[in-house]
């Protein structure tokens, strides 16, 4: 397994839509797993594709406290949504950004297992949330843009500067090292 390079925003490839995965194979089941060991080291709850460059529609979650209870969605699509609920949203490619997003409070979805074999599932609280976060990825689509327009120009400069800084920083560090 390999620990992949998460993008972030305001990167345009996260923009990209994600594609159906056409068929299951041990390529696409090795790419998942390289997720889930991304998204345990980052560490985060959810990974899509996308944030890593891969424009499938390809999501692992694991929402357990333990981390012992992946959940890897391949294809999915919500069928239904109800109720309302606000919370606080971070992202792994919006790292240090916490902001409330209102999104459905339960979902119903379909998705393919590992197996190609297709399955639905009933959620609700933080899995729907996720879920929701996640597919709203594969659509090019970010927490961010939920947030108004002058709080998203915030966030994109502070990450831009912030990206500017370690930047600067890394060739000092790597001509300490020599």
């Amino acid at each position: 397994m390999a620990i992949l390079d998460i993008l972030h925003f305001p990167d345009p490839r996260l923009r990209n839509r994600a594609h159906p995965v056409e068929r299951m194979d041990d390529r696409i089941r090795h790419l998942l797993d390289d997720m889930l060991e991304t998204m345990y080291e980052a560490p985060g709850i959810g990974l899509a594709a996308t944030q890593v460059n891969v424009p499938l529609r390809l999501v692992v979650m694991d929402i357990s406290e333990d981390k012992d209870q992946p959940l890897r969605l391949i294809n999915p699509e919500i069928l239904d949504r109800w109720g309302e609920e606000t919370s606080d949203e971070g992202c792994l490619s919006v790292p240090g950004i916490y902001e409330p997003v209102t999104r459905a409070q339960g979902i119903r979805m379909r998705a393919l297992d590992t197996e190609g074999q297709p399955f639905e599932l009933e959620a609700e609280g933080l899995l729907a949330v996720c879920i929701q976060h996640e597919i709203d990825h594969l659509d090019g689509r970010l927490f961010v843009d939920y947030l108004s327009n002058l709080k998203r120009q915030r966030i994109r400069k502070r990450l831009e500067k912030e990206a500017r800084q370690h930047r600067a920083k890394a060739p000092a560090a790597a001509a300490q090292a020599i």
